[in-house]
């Protein structure tokens, strides 16, 4: 493994490393890591040789996950970003829901804050757990493809129509993604709706709730890459969920090819 000892730096990226420790660097991965404090820095993830999505424009809409609440306002986007070559677009407020409850909704931002003429080749929504916890109404899925017809102050209703919106729009590939486990039976029932609802629209699902290998990881290495149940800091989404869903992201255009 290429690694060197460094001592106090500011890392490109935003992530400020404190002055007089000394971290081992991974060049391969560009992780800092002293003890159990562990930060990336996104300025030295190197570039992939090969990608699907190298050129491409990805649209992230979400909250803070997408946002990236736990780790300097960095996530999945500005990984896949430079380790893809491709441009991310992000639109991502804390603390909102799919449910269309106001202007900070996902349903209202889409709407209004994302260019309906912006040339966009993959469309990627968080499947929220401001939902779960707010305990948004589910609702059910519609027999109807009528954007119009959705009830959008449900979970359910609000999912399809950013389906069929992006689908309209851009006439691209729309994928969800859910977060790994943690307690909430009502976010569980939500990951369950979307399964029923890709089933109906054929869309791409990056299922986290599911994954074995993210959801069976140790209580220290928890401890290492989330802040909490819900918010991955810097080193959870380089370490786990980029590489996941990089590699979801390939297989499903690959089968849209």
């Amino acid at each position: 493994m290429d690694t060197k000892l460094i001592a106090g730096v500011v890392a490109a990226g935003g992530a400020l490393l404190a002055a007089g420790g000394v971290y081992r660097m991974n060049k391969k991965c560009g992780y800092f890591k002293k003890g159990n404090h562990v930060q990336y820095d996104v300025s030295r993830i190197p570039f992939k040789k090969e990608s699907l999505l190298k050129g491409k424009t990805i649209v992230f809409l979400g909250s803070s996950v997408t946002r990236g609440y736990a780790s300097h306002n960095v996530s999945f986007s500005e990984y896949i970003a430079k380790k893809d070559s491709c441009r991310c677009i992000k639109e991502a407020v804390n603390g909102t829901t799919l449910i269309d409850n106001g202007a900070d909704s996902y349903v209202e931002r889409m709407r209004t804050r994302l260019d309906k003429n912006q040339k966009v080749d993959v469309f990627i929504c968080q499947l929220s757990t401001n939902d779960a916890t707010r305990e948004s109404p589910l609702g059910e899925m519609s027999e109807s493809y009528d954007l119009e017809s959705f009830d959008v102050t449900t979970v359910c209703g609000a999912v399809e129509y950013i389906i069929a919106y992006a689908k309209s729009t851009w006439n691209c590939p729309v994928l969800f993604y859910t977060n790994p486990r943690y307690e909430s039976e009502a976010y569980g029932k939500m990951v369950d709706a979307l399964l029923e609802i890709q089933k109906k629209w054929n869309i791409g699902v990056i299922d986290f709730w599911n994954d074995e290998k993210i959801n069976q990881i140790s209580e220290e290495e928890r401890k290492l890459y989330m802040q909490d149940p819900i918010h991955p800091m810097k080193a959870g989404y380089a370490k786990w969920l980029v590489p996941a869903m990089e590699e979801k992201m390939e297989a499903y255009l690959k089968r849209e090819t």
